[in-house]
């Protein structure tokens, strides 16, 4: 069985990509007992995340993860048995030059973005041999079906969650200076890229006949809330309240206290790639929106997911969460006061929906204990 591994993570934008390889060294070393490095191009973003990474160390060890800063020049080090290469960051050329030379070669795995496309299945596990050197790279997609590498989620997820709901999610909402939900109360995330629907989304909620919270981390559409306040700057901490709607900011959190909130919440806004499988994990109803692409490309990758997680819900549900997730996506639709009364209507249909869509997402196996499968299978 192999025991080392080297994940290589170079941090493009935000925070997905470190954030899911954080995630899948985490489980390695718990859940496998594995020795793994994590090798980050960008340990700043990374301490966004995780505080306790210290941004000038070459290397730490968090979590029994051993953290190495990937540096220019690269350092001569002695390749893992199994190597990711984190959505497709080319490796190191004197490290692709150490794994050929190796006896026998490591494992080299390409992890892939996240994707409910039908053609995952197909390219799941299909060789790429390197042009010069005798290595051979497979490429590996998480997804949602059973034959694809699975979703990431640890080993005692539903137990941390219980545990959280059932005698810290009090003292959670305390902390931030408020009481637990009123009955009739919707207590909403946000967590999302600039959008130009969301003004007509917060109209919306001011205007909805209950009352409303929305919490939003510190992030990139703070300017946009500044905006539709029409006040000169918002902070952490800050709580203004319009019509039904009270807006709080929060402070950007770590990895852990992020799914807390998606947690705590009743409908989660979410962007990206691992905060959009936390929100599914978290059995509560969510809003993706899909990091923009250019021509629109991201919209396929909307589509089939949409497809895959309203197929077993009423018509008239699904048709709610379609039009609220294209139209926060930018596609044509009706405006956002319709999305959000169409929603409203199918709330209890949608709320049930979630609650039990782990069960379907459990059915595609777990990220992490497939691709160590899969590494296992490939050394033999």
């Amino acid at each position: 069985m192999q025991k080392s591994w080297d994940i290589f993570c170079n941090v493009i934008d935000n925070f997905g990509d470190i954030g899911i390889a954080w995630r899948l060294a985490r489980g390695l070393v718990r859940e496998h007992d594995l020795a793994a490095r994590l090798w980050v191009d960008d340990l700043r973003a990374f301490q966004r995340i995780w505080p306790a990474v210290d941004v000038n160390a070459d290397q730490q060890i968090c979590e029994g993860v051993v953290i190495c800063a990937w540096r220019t020049p690269f350092s001569l080090v002695e390749p893992a048995q199994v190597v990711v290469e984190a959505f497709g960051c080319a490796l190191p050329e004197s490290y692709l030059t150490a794994m050929s030379e190796q006896s026998p070669r490591p494992v080299w795995i390409n992890l892939e973005y996240l994707s409910a496309e039908p053609w995952v299945a197909g390219h799941h596990g299909l060789p790429s041999p390197h042009p010069r050197l005798p290595l051979t790279k497979y490429f590996f997609f998480p997804g949602y079906t059973p034959d694809t590498g699975g979703l990431l989620v640890e080993a005692d997820f539903d137990d941390q969650r219980t545990a959280f709901l059932k005698s810290g999610v009090t003292d959670y909402w305390r902390g931030f200076g408020l009481n637990a939900p009123q009955a009739d109360e919707l207590r909403v995330s946000l967590f999302a890229y600039e959008n130009p629907a969301l003004p007509g989304l917060l109209d919306a909620w001011a205007g909805d006949a209950h009352a409303m919270t929305c919490l939003v981390p510190e992030g990139r559409v703070i300017p946009q809330l500044v905006a539709w306040l029409d006040v000169h700057t918002l902070a952490a901490g800050d709580v203004h309240q319009r019509g039904a709607l009270r807006l709080q900011v929060l402070p950007f959190s770590d990895q852990d206290t992020y799914d807390h909130l998606l947690w705590a919440c009743d409908l989660n806004f979410v962007r990206g790639e691992d905060s959009c499988v936390r929100a599914q994990w978290a059995s509560h109803p969510l809003v993706w929106q899909a990091y923009p692409q250019a021509g629109q490309a991201h919209w396929d990758k909307l589509n089939a997911l949409l497809a895959h997680y309203t197929a077993p819900m009423d018509a008239t549900a699904a048709q709610a969460v379609k039009h609220m997730w294209q139209v926060w996506n930018g596609m044509p639709g009706p405006d956002m006061a319709v999305c959000w009364a169409e929603w409203r209507a199918q709330q209890g249909a949608i709320e049930s929906h979630a609650g039990v869509w782990p069960d379907h997402l459990r059915l595609a196996g777990k990220l992490t204990g497939k691709l160590v499968e899969f590494a296992e299978n490939t050394l033999k």
